[in-house]
């Protein structure tokens, strides 16, 4: 890092640390904080590094392996870069260790089996670095590198289903992601390997000495739970032409029973959607565009629209803070607030003057009480006494029968002002696009709900599997996504919204990246939502503009009573054996010597705060 960048930070720093003694009682009551990057290559040994001729990291890892060393001296190194003298005081570095449950398996002549010396050499790294540690059970779509996945890949059970029976063909980067089920069913092989790895792993961590134990803050339950989507790595905000999971027969049907339970009889189901079907067990689950395809049933719709909420959405960079509130108008009339300052880190990254990401608005119009017919959409924007149009839009809500439209009156709010006339104000309304047509179906926000509850079961059912394997229930969170949380993003691509609540019977860990690290949308989220003893199993701020940003991010947090963060990521695996390709994900290595997305200015906040 240059020598004023690091002037300039610390001089930031050292202001927000000086105020941090003011709440020094405060800290006494409470456990540490822990930083615990996670960090790539930790069973990595000196010994294959120090050898010249040997050039790939599998041929490296194979050599420690066979000689039962490990990166635990490499990884202590880096941790007490971080934190000299060891863990102490308020904030403390420790590490995350990620483990793949599915790459524990090797083939033998009975079948599959855990290769115990797998996991004697992730626990000896544990035993020996004297750090706390966060413990990762990887076991979503990332856990694909293992010598079973192929198997598993080629049996459908496993695997979640696009409308036309296919599993996705999906990476990451270039890493293979599978689209393993959600299905809780027991008997499912995915299902089996994951829980008897899951209590296998748990009953060796019960075996470690205690004092090892008690370094242990967390466990992160399975990954990032979510339904999946093609074109993983940019489609999250795809709102055209969509494709979502899961169509196997197994889900459908349980779709079905989940229709039977929520409703009763058909007469009832009937009844509350005004669809027509002779039983649940005639009820297809939507999947087909009524612009393109022809509908049997108008329950087959289904769009990005269907379900009945249409979102309102673009941007808005008001570095004078002459704005106070935003409002959203449709046909004339008040709907509600627009939430603002959701992450945008691709504007962020677009346009040089907007130095925060946290430019995002958006607001999920429930459209489905309207009348078919063309409608106004109005953002409201208030600055002082004064009302400003910030953005307008027309869409069109179509009959079922896509009969004609009938002309409706123009209704707008009157008198206002332009936006365009407050000082540094710019914006932009990225949703819905002009007379965008909406169709509402009852079953596809039906489709919706079960689909979240899928991923709830899954969840839910994971978190059983640790409990029963004797893992403490105090330490144990999950390790989610809030797509919400990104305004251009299309929330029902992922369906995890009812994993997201504190009522939940883990604690909540939530990943945040770009502003999402310190966004008020997100701390108010946790409030409606009543999460507080929380922790980040993934956080980059990944910003470069301003000075203390990182800084700030992580004292929100600790402010917020979050138990750790887990800043994504270290490596501790030399540059020759990682090549020479850059992707979204490398930019984020957290080294001195590293400025894409900040990662150098990330690197030296958490020095800085770990001196707390």
């Amino acid at each position: 890092m240059p020598h004023f960048l690091v002037k300039n930070v610390r001089c930031a720093s050292l202001a927000l640390l000086a105020s941090l003694a003011l709440n020094a009682s405060a800290q006494d009551s409470r456990p540490p904080f822990i930083i615990a990057p996670t960090v790539e290559g930790m069973l990595l040994c000196d010994e294959a590094v120090a050898q010249p001729q040997m050039r790939s990291i599998d041929e490296a890892y194979t050599y420690c392996r066979q000689r039962k060393l490990d990166g635990a001296p490499a990884l202590s190194r880096l941790l007490d870069r971080l934190e000299p003298g060891g863990p102490r005081g308020a904030v403390q570095v420790g590490y995350t260790a990620t483990l793949q449950l599915l790459g524990l398996y090797r083939s033998t002549p009975k079948g599959w089996a855990i290769d115990p010396a797998r996991v004697d050499e992730f626990l000896g790294v544990i035993s020996k670095v004297q750090r706390p540690v966060v413990i990762y059970f990887s076991a979503d779509h990332f856990d694909s590198v293992g010598p079973i996945t192929e198997e598993l890949r080629r049996d459908p059970r496993n695997l979640m289903q696009l409308r036309d029976g296919k599993p996705l063909e999906l990476n990451y980067f270039g890493y293979r992601i599978m689209p393993y089920t959600l299905s809780t069913d027991a008997a499912i092989p995915v299902n089996k390997y994951r829980r008897d790895a899951l209590n296998y792993v748990a009953q060796r961590i019960k075996k470690l000495p205690k004092t090892v134990q008690s370094r242990i803050v967390a466990y992160t339950l399975a990954g990032e739970l979510h339904h999946m989507f093609p074109d993983f790595e940019n489609g999250m905000g795809a709102y055209q032409d969509i494709q979502v999971t899961d169509y196997s027969p197994a889900s459908v049907a349980r779709f079905r029973q989940w229709l039977r339970t929520r409703y009763q009889t058909i007469e009832q189901f009937n009844a509350q959607t005004g669809l027509s079907y002779a039983s649940f067990d005639a009820i297809q689950a939507p999947s087909k565009n009524i612009r393109k395809e022809k509908l049997t049933s108008f329950g087959e719709h289904y769009d990005a629209f269907a379900d009945g909420t249409l979102p309102i959405a673009g941007w808005l960079w008001d570095p004078n803070k002459a704005i106070q509130k935003l409002d959203l108008y449709v046909d004339g009339r008040l709907v509600g607030p627009v939430p603002y300052g959701l992450n945008r880190l691709d504007v962020y990254r677009a346009e040089a003057a907007i130095t925060s990401p946290n430019t995002g608005f958006r607001h999920d119009l429930d459209y489905s009480g309207l009348l078919p017919g063309r409608h106004l959409a109005q953002v409201v924007a208030t600055s002082g006494t004064s009302r400003y149009q910030l953005a307008e839009v027309e869409f069109v809500v179509v009959p079922r029968d896509q009969g004609r439209v009938a002309s409706t009156q123009r209704s707008e709010v009157p008198s206002l002002k332009n936006a365009k006339a407050l000082s540094g104000v710019r914006s932009w309304l990225d949703m819905p696009k002009p007379l965008q047509d909406v169709y509402y179906n009852p079953l596809a926000r039906d489709w919706n709900r079960y689909r979240e509850s899928q991923v709830y079961d899954f969840l839910s059912n994971f978190h059983q599997w640790a409990l029963k394997a004797g893992l403490p229930a105090d330490k144990l969170y999950s390790h989610q996504i809030v797509p919400n949380v990104n305004s251009s993003w299309n929330p029902h691509l992922f369906a995890a919204g009812q994993t997201l609540s504190g009522s939940a019977p883990w604690k909540q860990g939530l990943n945040m990246y770009g502003g999402a690290t310190d966004s008020a949308w997100l701390r108010d989220f946790m409030a409606r939502n009543k999460i507080t003893d929380y922790g980040v199993p993934e956080f980059n701020p990944q910003q470069w503009k301003r000075n203390g940003v990182h800084l700030a991010a992580m004292q929100s947090h600790y402010d917020a009573g979050a138990r750790f963060i887990s800043p994504y990521y270290f490596s501790v695996i030399p540059d020759r054996f990682k090549g020479g390709a850059e992707h979204g994900v490398n930019r984020m290595e957290l080294r001195p010597d590293n400025p894409k997305d900040g990662s150098d200015r990330f690197y030296q906040a958490i020095v800085e705060y770990a001196r707390k």
